[in-house]
């Protein structure tokens, strides 16, 4: 299992639902999303480094399009990053 912190770019899917209220949603339209569901699929944006607490990433929802509708900043438990490739063991 790789246990190397999430980069920035990190494509990730939710291990839990994100209520509406902990996200920014980026046009009017959405404000009807209740949240999100855990297994949606995101990418990390920033990462945010503050000195007394554990870190904290942004991450953008896109529809398939590729159209942000949603974003959320979320601690490393909230999410799983996901792999493309084999890992050397």
């Amino acid at each position: 299992m790789n246990t190397s912190q999430p980069k920035l770019l990190d494509t990730v899917a939710l291990l839990r639902e994100i209520p509406s209220h902990c996200l920014g949603l980026v046009e009017a339209k959405h404000s009807a999303v209740n949240g999100l569901p855990a297994g949606l699929v995101g990418t990390i944006v920033h990462i945010y480094t503050p000195a007394a607490s554990p870190l904290s990433y942004l991450v953008e929802f896109s529809d398939s399009q590729g159209r942000e509708y949603a974003m959320a900043t979320l601690q490393s438990q909230d999410f799983l990053v996901l792999q493309y490739e084999l890992l050397a063991a």
